[in-house]
């Protein structure tokens, strides 16, 4: 069911880093990105994978982890992503991706979570350095990076409270904690 998907796709910012996800899942989650909508079918939006370590480790010093967490600077070693998937825009073919990126970012976690994978969509990105660091020519926005691999933490979603606070939080026992306003906040009348 699709609601079963959406509830298990969260956004996992710890991971099994030691457990493979090889290049092949990474390609057919990137096939459910292209197949999805796409303004005016432009589909400006190019793809890089990375699921090896060594390609790993230079993408992940230039990404940020939950703003929230202040005291928190992203996974240690042992439970950074497994994989990666760089979300770019050509703009030889369009100068703006418009909201193809968020669509096929959204295809593209569904069915991570389909196959008991967890991702991140992580747009806080240092992508001059992450240009530098892979050698990504110029014609190419970096739009995201999706981090992907089996997730090490637990994530529940509950109602915001009465102070209205959206912050997500750890507990003690390191479960992250997501408030999700109401269905009837977000229905206008």
């Amino acid at each position: 069911m699709l609601k079963d998907l959406i509830l298990a796709d969260r956004s996992y910012r710890r991971f099994r880093e030691n457990e493979i996800v090889d290049c092949g899942m990474l390609k057919e989650l990137v096939d459910l990105g292209r197949l999805s909508a796409s303004g005016a079918n432009l589909q400006p939006l190019k793809y890089m994978i990375s699921c090896d370590r060594e390609r790993n480790a230079l993408i992940f010093p230039h990404l940020a982890w939950a703003g929230y967490l202040k005291d928190w600077s992203g996974p240690a070693e042992g439970e950074r992503p497994a994989a990666y998937i760089i979300v770019l825009c050509d703009t030889d073919i369009a100068k703006s991706p418009g909201c193809d990126h968020g669509i096929a970012a959204q295809s593209i976690l569904l069915g991570a979570a389909e196959k008991g994978l967890g991702g991140c969509m992580i747009g806080s990105i240092d992508r001059e350095g992450l240009r530098r660091a892979l050698d990504i020519p110029g014609r190419y926005d970096i739009l995201l990076v999706l981090a992907l691999g089996k997730p090490a933490e637990e994530v529940i979603l509950e109602t915001v409270g009465k102070d209205g606070g959206i912050k997500y939080w750890r507990d003690e026992q390191g479960v992250h904690h997501v408030p999700k306003r109401g269905l009837g906040e977000v229905i206008l009348p």
